[in-house]
């Protein structure tokens, strides 16, 4: 016994619509499958780790910035922007050694971040180490020739000289 479809459905009709349904199922069950195993933070809310510590840093609050800062590395693994903010609170909070630490962790990672190189040549004018200061200017210069860190860091230096009667 054979079956014939009613004429009224056409073959290519039934097939395109069966296909599309199960397209939309499967979709729905994958998509209801990684929503179940992922983790309750989203993306965004990681991502947002950085960037509230980046504005607390602009604001000042370094203490209150390197938890974010630690929290977002402990998220995404070492990176060199994080890295260079750590080093950034660090110093501005009077703690040197840990400053260093994070920008030479940055700068492994990244040795033209310029930003690292900006910041660890004023840690350098801050610790009365004109040499080492010059030397990051000299990166910045080979990394960006004329970018705000470079300008940035140089201007530094020249008040350094000028402030310590130095030609």
């Amino acid at each position: 016994m054979t079956s014939q479809r009613p004429t009224f459905i056409r073959p290519s009709f039934t097939r395109m619509t069966l296909i599309a349904l199960m397209t939309g199922l499967s979709l729905g069950v994958a998509s209801h499958a990684f929503s179940m195993g992922s983790d309750s933070t989203a993306p965004a809310a990681k991502a947002d780790d950085y960037k509230k510590a980046v504005d607390l840093i602009d604001d000042e609050k370094y203490a209150a910035a390197i938890p974010l800062l630690q929290k977002s590395i402990k998220e995404k693994g070492e990176y060199a922007d994080a890295l260079n903010q750590l080093g950034f609170a660090n110093r501005k909070m009077g703690n040197w050694k840990a400053g260093m630490e994070y920008y030479l962790k940055a700068l492994a990672l990244e040795p033209k971040h310029l930003g690292a190189n900006e910041y660890l040549g004023e840690l350098y004018l801050e610790q009365k180490d004109l040499p080492n200061a010059e030397k990051q200017l000299a990166v910045l210069k080979a990394a960006c020739d004329d970018c705000d860190e470079f300008d940035t860091l140089e201007e530094a230096i020249d008040d350094y000289k000028d402030d310590n009667n130095i030609n």
